[in-house]
Parts: C-alpha cells; structure tokens; sequence
C-alpha cells in the first residue's frame, strides 16, 4: 500500500527573474562563453552516433549518472525514459541521433536527439520532443568543456536541413558551445522554489496567515465530504494503479483545456504506462493522491531526482473544485518531498499563479532553432522563429488568453470526442 502522508496543518515573496537568455538577433549572451571545439593532444575520448535502439539499450550503464551529474539534473533524460519515449513515439521515418562520447570505454558524454522528416525537412529535436525539459548535454563530472565542444560540433556538422531543440536550460552547455547558429527563443517560465530553509519556514514565508487559515477552511470542507488522507506512491506495484487514476483524473479535467503535457497528447497515457516500469529501478517516481472516502479527488505525478522535485502532471475532480484538492495536495506533496530531502523545487511550465505564489524565481526554459543545412531549412527556421514570437505575444494579451482557454473549449471537447470514436473503431 502507498504510505499514507499526514495532511499539513498549515507571504508571497517577490519574485526575480534570470536575466534574458539570447537577444531577439540570435547573438550570443555575453555570459555564455563557447569553448574550444579542437579535442586535446592525445586525448583518449572517443565519439560516435548510436542510430539504432539495441545500441542505445547498450548506454543504460553509466547513462543516468551523466543526468544526475547536470547542474539541474532533468528525469526527462533518464535512460528509461528517453527508451520507452523511443518505443512509443517513434516514426518509421525517424532515426536516432544519439552523439556520445567515451574515454578508454567508459561513457563521459552524449547529446539525445533524433531526426525525423517533417514536411519534407529532415529536422533534428531532442529524445523527448516538446517534453524534453531540461535538456542539454550531458557530461562526466570528471569531463570538461572539450568534450562539451566536440560532441555540439559533431551536432553542427551532421546532415539535417535544421535543429528545433526545446527545453534548453537558461545556462546551457549546448547554446554556449553552438553559439551563433542558433535562435534562442524563451517558451516557459518555469518557476523555482528553494526548500533548503525547511518545509514549515517556507510554509510560513509563503503562505500569509490569511491563506494558511483558508488552507484550514478548506481542509475541513473536504472532511465534510469524508475521510481525508494523502497517499503517496513510490514503488512500482504502488504506482501503476496510481498511475490509472491520474489518466483518468486528467483526462477528466483537462478534456476542454489546452495542455502541453505528456498526458494530454495521443500517445500520452501509453507513454507513461510504458515509463513507469522502465523508471522503476531509479526510484524516482512518486505519484501522490489525495482521497474523499477512498476515491481520488486530485493526483500530482512528480520525481525525486538529486535533491530536486520535478513536476510531471497534475489534476483534479471537478466535483471537489471548491475546496481546491489540487492546491491542498500540492502543499502535501511539497512537505512529503522536502521530508524526503528535497531542496529544490522545479515547478517547470509557465507562471501560473499558484506556482508563483510559491517560486522564489523563474529559470525559464528556451526553444533553439536553427543550425541550417539548406536554403529550405533557413527558410523554415525564420517562419518557426516568427511563429513562435506571434504566438508569444498572442499569449501575453489577457482577451486573447481567455478565448483560447475558454471560447476554443466546445472546439476541444469536440475533438476530443471525435478521438474516442475513432480509437474505438480500431481493429
């Protein structure tokens, strides 16, 4: 059974931003200094490309300690996940691009793209596509930054007409070392939360007296409805039946929202049912629900990665919205974590209001477009960049943002609708 969590008896601080990565030119930022592409004399690091998934099955040793060796190490490049995301999304025109480097056997670094042809462009993106948060080169701690230069050079001279790289990290070793080629363009905010000071003291910081008596208030509205209590699963028996609530609770929720995560796209829920058992000797899944009478009325699907809570899906039952499940198990979930060790917070995504209630700042995250190997390519790299930059300031008009979230709903339920009926007609 899940270990059951004791429900938290519980000011916004103000919130700072990184400083803007990448000029609206393409320029490099002064702080990101490339490094030499010219390999050492002598050096014993070796490089090749694994194109085929035996091979890349071959990398799982070693592999995840380059991810927990990255200054803000991401789940979303573990060799569990990046295989079964491998396994369920991979197109029969799709090839792995899996640069990596070794010294006298051993693996020091790797870079985990794919190509796959897309409107008749061969287009390169990271193992993950548009769920690669955090993403980046991964090197040895022991690895320097002539590793780090060659494994992006061989990136750079790979045949592709462009790169569409999401997920780069504000500090990222890959546009460093790439430089000019690329277009940096910010596509989340991606709020922080430092937990060092300890659960109850970031509770108190955070949370004015006002909100903590509402976080009371509402805690005994929902006991009015029944039993209360928090469970959180961590291994794999515990987590694949916490796993099929959280498909249903999200699906329930989010049938009429626009969503950007892993749950809400086609392949979604076979993804993360095949994740799960490939994560399971990590241990860092953690699924944590919070049950009314034994039934679920909200979920938060997180990891537990060196020191860092990183965020993989939320949601919860419209019909215990006014006593915020959603919000009383995410005040759970960050005091179960900050028990467990967790100094860190990646909320990731964009700057929701409750997510900034909590953050301390925004490490955004950044989208690279560019690096064209042909004259269609550059074409198609400036009309993704100006795409991207109208979407963008679409976003940032309140009017706008209220008819995509709400007026485009019939139009999502719609094809959602038309989804189901069409997965049931399959043979």
């Amino acid at each position: 059974m899940p270990r059951k969590e004791p429900l938290p008896n519980y000011r916004a601080s103000r919130l700072t931003s990184t400083p803007e990565f990448g000029t609206p030119t393409g320029a490099r930022s002064p702080s990101l200094t490339a490094p030499s592409r010219i390999d050492p004399v002598g050096s014993s690091v070796t490089y090749e490309i694994v194109s085929d998934a035996q091979a890349f099955d071959a990398l799982v040793d070693g592999w995840d300690d380059l991810v927990r060796a990255m200054p803000r190490p991401s789940p979303f490049l573990l060799h569990g996940w990046l295989r079964a995301w491998w396994k369920i999304h991979r197109d029969d025109d799709a090839t792995l691009q899996v640069h990596v480097a070794r010294r006298d056997g051993r693996l020091v670094g790797a870079i985990p793209l794919y190509s796959s042809h897309d409107r008749g462009l061969t287009v390169v993106r990271f193992l993950g596509g548009e769920n690669s948060s955090l993403a980046d080169i991964l090197l040895a701690a022991d690895s320097g930054p002539d590793v780090s230069a060659a494994l992006a050079h061989r990136v750079e001279q790979a045949r592709h007409d462009l790169v569409d790289l999401y997920g780069l990290p504000s500090e990222s070793r890959l546009a460093a070392a790439l430089g000019d080629g690329l277009r940096l363009l910010q596509r989340s905010e991606a709020p922080v939360l430092d937990l060092r000071p300890g659960w109850d003291t970031v509770y108190r910081a955070k949370l004015s007296s006002k909100r903590r008596s509402m976080h009371r208030k509402r805690l005994s509205q929902l006991g009015e409805l029944g039993a209360v209590e928090v469970t959180i699963a961590r291994t794999l028996d515990e987590l694949e039946p916490a796993l099929e609530d959280a498909l249903r609770l999200h699906s329930a929720r989010w049938a009429s929202r626009p969503d950007g995560s892993t749950f809400a796209q086609p392949l979604g829920p076979a993804f993360q049912r095949a994740a799960l058992p490939a994560l399971a000797g990590t241990g860092v899944a953690r699924i944590a629900r919070l049950l009314v009478d034994g039934r679920p009325a909200a979920f938060r699907y997180y990891f537990l990665l060196e020191g860092r809570m990183v965020g993989n899906g939320t949601g919860y039952d419209a019909q215990f919205a006014s006593c915020s499940p959603g919000w009383l198990l995410m005040l759970a979930a960050l005091e179960a974590a900050a028990s467990e060790g967790a100094d860190t917070v990646e909320f990731l995504g964009g700057d929701e209001p409750y997510k900034l209630q909590f953050a301390d700042r925004l490490d955004p995250l950044y989208e690279a477009i560019g690096l064209p190997g042909s004259a269609r390519g550059k074409v198609a790299a400036t009309c993704m960049v100006r795409t991207i930059q109208l979407r963008r300031r679409l976003r940032e008009s309140e009017r706008l943002r209220r008819f995509y979230y709400d007026g485009l709903a019939p139009v999502r339920r719609a094809r959602q609708r038309l989804r189901r009926v069409a997965g049931s007609q399959d043979p």
